[in-house]
């Protein structure tokens, strides 16, 4: 991957597929549906107290956000090409790392956007501070991330390799 900006997610073709068909139904006939609930709840009367038309609303509310973040996603994707295959870890590689050193404490892990995590294998973001972490390190480098608790955390990484699935 060339580009190392952090507003790059990298998603298979499969991914990319899904995300843009729900972007599209979001675009097009679920806006016509909201739409129509808003309009048969209007009719209903006093919008002050009529439920039906307020839980639309928030409805219509979350899936235009659900589609400003779809549309930033795609535009922003980088498809198809897996990283190489050269043991630095960024978005599209499996992880593993050791916990402060010990060989026999490990986590292996996608390193990818929520949207294209990975029933078979636990996803973490590129920006969560794991993810920063780790993220542009080598196998055999040590990386620092800090915990919830303020405290810093030292892991080892000992692979990296894309992510096939």
């Amino acid at each position: 991957m060339t580009q190392t900006s952090e507003n790059v997610t990298w998603l298979t073709q499969e991914a990319y597929n899904q995300l843009k068909a729900e972007l599209e139904y979001l675009s097009g006939p679920a806006r016509t549906e909201i739409s129509v609930k808003i309009a048969a709840a209007r009719e209903e009367g006093d919008l002050r107290e009529n439920g039906g038309y307020h839980a639309a609303k928030e409805e219509q509310g979350k899936m235009e956000l659900r589609v400003r973040q779809l549309t930033q996603l795609l535009e922003h994707a980088k498809v198809g090409e897996a990283p190489a295959d050269d043991g630095v870890v960024e978005p599209g590689m499996v992880v593993t790392i050791a916990f402060d050193g010990d060989p026999d404490d490990t986590l292996t892990f996608l390193l990818a956007s929520r949207e294209y995590a990975s029933s078979d294998i636990e996803t973490y973001s590129p920006q969560s501070p794991l993810g920063t972490g780790v993220n542009g390190k080598k196998m055999g480098e040590d990386a620092e991330y800090e915990l919830p608790n303020g405290k810093m955390a030292t892991v080892k990484i000992l692979a990296a390799k894309p992510y096939s699935g």
